[in-house]
């Protein structure tokens, strides 16, 4: 009878691992939810369980973010040859991720998804005054003095910054800086399984903190979890239809519904996997054969963009920060706000590829201003949703970057980009053709 049980047991657990992510994280939350709500206040006892899986996350912020962020500067090493697609590329997706995550942050603070909730009666919470410092304290403070010290006390902003600036020494330096770039790719490999396999403890962190919450303050939060959901849905409508629209008219004076009609399968793609990555091939195939970029450009661009272009994630960590900070009932100051923006910014050039990477980053966000990171266990149910709407921002950016820039170097079919989608398909075959009796043999 015990075999018998053990075999059913051994094949639960499998049927259970077989479970995608997201789905064993919002069953968790679920679960969690419910043994708060019949436990009450004895379903503290689960609290360390969450606490443990919150305090793993913590363990990956610094060596992740500083191994993440040179392999991704050092990425740029095709910039040397292609010269002014390099730069303009780098600085649209900064300049893009930064509107986006002060979006999120304006769309948190009318809609102010985290009012009311009961958490901010949580005991350990405790917020004393104080004075904001100038901006040019800010300024000078985020430069590290002692590189190892400020990475050994998880300053985050100055890990940032010292892990761009070796990043673009390592770039410089030519042949010279190779062996290191290939360590650096190998500990950032080797973060990036660390985080995988700290995201499999996902589901019961989840579990033990929500029945904690749960059994403290009832059900009252789960309204604000739907709020959270418009906030950010809205938000990437905004970013998408309104920034980018915006961009393609004023800036490569394109009809931005000509392209949302050329990238819809790579947006359908993105919501469906939720992966920049994954989208990739659709991105690139939207990208020459719907908009008639030149493949010397998306070729470059695009890959990058699913490097270092965040939009989606920034946004969303505008909004869930300050979910997280009504929650808890903490005022952020202006240079907090400014801090976010700076962090989720810089930030967003390694969070690509990571899994679980934009609770990993929102972690990083709210320690930098020092909000409460038992947040987190809200969002983390709700991931999955908030995921989709967020990866089709980051691969619309992407492409909204690739046909920008294209334009701008005259490498963008205006005639194809204009016809409609069957014509597109033979502009690109004749293209294809075209290129093959040219190419030497």
């Amino acid at each position: 009878m015990s075999k018998q049980r053990s075999s059913a047991l051994g094949r639960a657990w499998s049927a259970w691992m077989s479970v995608p992510l997201w789905l064993q994280i919002f069953v968790g939350m679920v679960l969690g939810i419910v043994a708060g709500v019949s436990l009450g206040e004895q379903a503290v006892l689960l609290k360390p369980i969450g606490t443990l899986f919150v305090n793993t996350i913590k363990m990956l912020i610094v060596p992740l973010v500083f191994c993440s962020l040179i392999v991704g500067v050092t990425s740029m090493e095709d910039t040397a040859k292609m010269g002014r697609i390099g730069f303009k590329s780098f600085g649209f997706y900064l300049c893009t991720t930064a509107i986006a995550i002060s979006l999120g942050l304006g769309v948190g603070y009318i809609i102010q998804p985290g009012a009311g909730v009961p958490l901010m009666q949580h005991e350990e919470v405790v917020q004393t005054a104080k004075e904001a410092p100038s901006v040019m304290q800010t300024l000078i403070d985020i430069v590290p003095t002692n590189p190892v010290a400020a990475l050994a006390s998880g300053q985050i902003l100055q890990v940032i910054v010292f892990a761009v600036a070796l990043g673009i020494a390592l770039v410089l330096i030519g042949d010279h800086g190779k062996p290191a770039v290939k360590v650096f790719e190998s500990l950032a490999e080797a973060m990036y399984k660390l985080t995988d396999m700290v995201m499999k403890l996902a589901p019961y962190g989840v579990f033990g903190l929500m029945a904690w919450v749960a059994g403290a303050y009832g059900i009252d939060m789960l309204w604000p979890l739907i709020k959270v959901i418009i906030a950010v849905y809205l938000g990437c409508a905004l970013h998408i239809l309104g920034f980018y629209s915006l961009v393609l008219s004023l800036f490569a004076k394109l009809n931005p519904l000509q392209f949302f009609k050329g990238i819809s399968n790579a947006m359908a793609v993105a919501f469906t996997t939720s992966s920049s990555a994954g989208t990739l091939p659709a991105s690139m195939k939207c990208a020459s054969e719907y908009l008639g970029v030149n493949k010397k450009i998306s070729s470059f661009v695009l890959p990058l963009g699913t490097t270092i272009n965040m939009d989606g994630t920034a946004l969303y960590q505008g909004v869930t920060a300050l979910f997280v900070a009504q929650a808890f009932g903490i005022d952020l100051t202006w240079v907090d706000y400014l801090t976010i923006i700076l962090t989720a910014t810089l930030a967003s050039i390694g969070t690509a590829g990571v899994p679980g990477a934009g609770l990993v980053m929102l972690t990083l966000v709210l320690s930098t201003v020092g909000l409460p990171l038992e947040g987190v266990a809200l969002i983390a149910g709700i991931d999955r949703i908030l995921d989709m709407a967020r990866t089709v921002v980051n691969v619309s950016g992407d492409l909204v970057a690739t046909t920008v820039i294209a334009k701008s170097e005259d490498e963008l079919d205006e005639d194809h980009y204009n016809a409609d989608m069957e014509q597109s398909m033979v502009i690109a075959q004749q293209n294809a053709e075209s290129d093959m009796e040219t190419k030497p043999l």
